[in-house]
């Protein structure tokens, strides 16, 4: 590419540019043209709190329904800023921000049945919420007490996933598990979702999961919340086609949806998960929104991406526009906000406290859980590391 020649941010659709560096004026105006997500994305409510209609899906929600889908976000975005604080004051060890995936999350959390499973990464707060997993239980993980603080079984939620991609493996393997059971079949069945990242995609695991998946017609659904970027990378150095066309290169749907509007994201995830549990195989859904904050609380995203690009994705906040279609449509009043906003409070002040509370749990607790049974091996580690650590405690070193 010549000096002379102009740079444009690339599309959804587009072979990326490659060359001379954008300036920053040109990155923002590549982005004002792009950031819709393309023609293929399926949205029922416009950022500007709008109901529209889509030809292969739709939705109806009663006034109920959607006020319960807006105290979800309010209540998961105040569990995320107020652990996100408890980070910063010392009192967690790290914290993997949701912010501006609150809609991706509900609307996909509230589309799965009771029987359906769920296998995160490390950011579906708002997930665990729709499976009844207490805020409370995702605080001992963050500060290193506890390994998992709520029962999979129980919840259908396994426990949170560091390792990038890990979780789609596991997900088919259990999908797999679902389908040689017979749980597929009618309307009745089960069905598993596995939630991971953009920069997920890149994982050999990830590709492993889809190609097994697809050769057995797994039930699962692989959900991506493209935020845009995978930590400093974004997504158009991850793929040179859109994430949901990467589907088709292994035998089954891809879809993308507005990631913003939880309606979209419910109507999307209801019919994926219905293909599923009937014996259709997997699918793919690329969640496409916005990660407003860090990658987690040891990042500094000011040092890859322009202010600029976070004010444009402010305008598509996916909790204003549910508040401004219920104001319009009469469904909601100021006392409901009101009332919503106090649970904030309320849940705030119950997550500060119960992790001042959390006690440190035995040294001996790292090996106790190691094997089913009894180790030689781990009791002799247990000990060595016991009496060191004795040591330590009695002044000796």
């Amino acid at each position: 590419m010549s000096s002379s020649e102009e740079w444009t941010h690339p599309g959804p659709d587009a072979v990326p540019a490659t060359g001379a560096a954008p300036t920053a004026e040109q990155v923002i105006a590549g982005l004002k043209a792009t950031d819709e997500g393309g023609s293929d994305l399926v949205q029922l409510l416009t950022p500007e709190g709008e109901r529209v209609q889509h030809p292969d899906f739709a939705v109806d929600v009663t006034a109920e329904e959607l006020r319960g889908l807006y105290r979800d976000m309010v209540l998961v975005r105040r569990v995320d800023r107020e652990a996100n604080a408890l980070q910063r004051k010392g009192e967690l060890g790290l914290w993997a921000p949701l912010l501006g995936q609150e809609a991706a999350q509900v609307g996909a959390g509230r589309a799965m049945r009771a029987r359906d499973m769920a296998f995160p990464s490390y950011r579906e707060h708002g997930v665990a919420w729709c499976r009844g997993v207490p805020p409370t239980d995702l605080l001992s993980m963050f500060r290193g007490t506890d390994q998992c603080g709520w029962d999979p079984v129980e919840h259908r939620f396994h426990p949170y996933t560091i390792v990038i991609g890990n979780q789609v493996l596991n997900a088919t393997g259990y999908a797999m598990g679902q389908r040689f059971d017979g749980a597929v079949g009618d309307d009745g069945g089960e069905a598993t979702m596995a939630f991971f990242g953009d920069g997920a995609t890149s994982q050999g695991d990830v590709h492993e999961g889809f190609v097994w998946a697809a050769v057995y017609d797994a039930p699962v659904v692989f959900f991506c919340q493209n935020n845009q970027w995978a930590i400093s990378e974004p997504t158009e150095r991850q793929s040179r086609l859109p994430l949901y066309q990467r589907a088709r290169g292994y035998g089954f749907p891809g879809i993308r949806v507005d990631g913003n509007d939880v309606l979209a994201t419910l109507a999307v995830t209801r019919w994926a998960l219905d293909q599923c549990r009937t014996g259709n195989g997997p699918v793919l859904i690329e969640a496409f929104t916005y990660r407003m904050d860090a990658h987690t609380t040891s990042d500094d995203p000011s040092r890859y991406r322009l202010s600029d690009e976070l004010e444009l994705w402010k305008l598509k906040d996916p909790i204003e526009r549910v508040k401004v279609h219920l104001v319009k449509q009469q469904w909601a009043d100021q006392e409901f906000f009101d009332h919503v906003e106090l649970e904030a409070e309320e849940l705030g002040a119950r997550l500060r406290e119960h992790c001042s509370s959390l006690e440190a749990p035995p040294a001996e607790r790292i090996f106790s859980q190691v094997y089913a049974e009894g180790s030689p091996v781990v009791d002799a580690q247990r000990a060595e590391f016991l009496s060191y650590h004795a040591g330590f405690l009695g002044g000796e070193r």
